[in-house]
């Protein structure tokens, strides 16, 4: 059943000169493990002044999200080009403009910036700087929504991660018991409420298919009336808003927004109930195992991946500054294994949601987001 599921299967100063912000950019050149740089085919040391970088939002590498996955996908590149790598991460959003100044300081030749929240920022840097090359994970560089990038050298790297919900909502959807089922996110932002857009049509999806009436918790379709704790970070609002919305009695939960489902974890705990928790971006039950009993799934962003192809083509010399879309044809987007909760899924719904997913893939069940075009 792993198989079959997982195929449907989210500085510090920089020199003295620089305002206090994250950390500094560090500095290495990728080596094999022997501790030498990687070698070619042919024997012979691979010799490359092509440079990776990466900056990370507020979350940080070690956020066992789309963070983490982007920091990965990137230093698995620069060290099979046997290039060289930097990377430097931010604390606040006030970090962004010196880090990403520090990295064109340290002759990056490609810079991956880390999240929507950085946009305005890299479109400044990589308008100033044109002869290098940017990877923006998660927006498209589109201020002005004319369908143009608002710099030529940004490569935006986006996720239909509605298609993966919807498969996570109807899972969900049959999995429950209480026949009410909740999510809440960070802020009300595109690639935060595509999660629970996604999601919300699933559940609609199974209750229309089954004769059902499975209630979504926390998400109205659109910000009034839904639940967003304001911020990412795993605090005490975002405990408080995973509480409310366990309090209406739901038994799965989806927390959108990085840390915050950290917050959804403690709330289950002190509500003493069975509550199975819906991870995004990354497969929670392997990057934090202590989540490990309450991960029914996790809707994936396959981060790593693309970040890896989009470095490893610059660094090959065939930069594609045209934007790429993940989605379940493609495999950028998918849904995790159930691993704990294989024996408690019942299997005519594990094919159901696999059935549904090739539906999707097919055009025959059509999933809305502001991506689907």
């Amino acid at each position: 059943m792993k198989k079959m599921i997982s195929a449907v299967a989210l500085s510090a100063t920089v020199a003295l000169a620089l305002a206090a912000c994250g950390s500094a950019p560090d500095d290495e050149a990728t080596a094999g493990a022997s501790g030498t740089p990687s070698a070619s085919s042919s024997g012979a040391a691979a010799a490359s002044d092509f440079k990776a970088c990466i900056v990370s939002d507020a979350g940080g590498f070690d956020d066992k999200s789309f963070n983490q996955l982007s920091f990965e996908g990137t230093q698995k590149a620069a060290t099979d080009l046997g290039a060289q790598f930097a990377k430097v991460e931010s604390d606040s959003s006030s970090d962004f403009p010196q880090n990403l100044q520090s990295l064109v300081s340290e002759n990056c030749k490609l810079i991956v910036s880390v999240g929507f929240a950085l946009s305005a920022d890299t479109v400044k840097s990589a308008n100033e700087n044109p002869d290098l090359e940017y990877v923006l994970i998660d927006d498209a560089a589109d201020a002005d929504f004319d369908g143009k990038t608002d710099a030529p050298n940004i490569k935006p790297l986006l996720y239909d991660t509605s298609q993966a919900a919807f498969l996570a909502g109807y899972l969900a959807a049959g999995y429950s018991k209480a026949g009410k089922v909740g999510t809440f996110g960070g802020q009300p932002y595109p690639t935060v409420t595509i999660f629970m857009d996604g999601f919300k049509q699933g559940v609609e999806y199974y209750n229309k298919t089954k004769n059902k009436s499975v209630k979504v918790v926390g998400w109205t379709g659109e910000e009034k009336g839904s639940s967003f704790t304001g911020g990412f970070d795993a605090n005490d609002k975002a405990k408080q808003t995973a509480t409310q919305v366990l309090d209406q009695g739901v038994d799965v939960i989806l927390p959108v927004g990085g840390p915050i489902y950290q917050s959804a974890m403690d709330a289950i705990k002190d509500s003493g109930r069975d509550v199975a928790l819906i991870g995004t971006d990354a497969d929670l039950f392997q990057t934090d195992p202590s989540s490990q009993p309450l991960v029914l799934t996790s809707i994936l962003k396959k981060m790593d991946v693309s970040s890896y192809d989009a470095v490893t083509a610059a660094g090959k010399g065939s930069f594609d500054p045209t934007a790429y879309v993940g989605t379940l044809e493609n495999g950028g987007v998918g849904i995790a294994p159930l691993h704990n909760f294989e024996s408690k899924v019942d299997p005519a719904l594990v094919k159901e949601v696999t059935d549904l997913q090739q539906q999707i893939i097919d055009g025959k069940v059509t999933v809305k987001s502001y991506l689907a075009k």
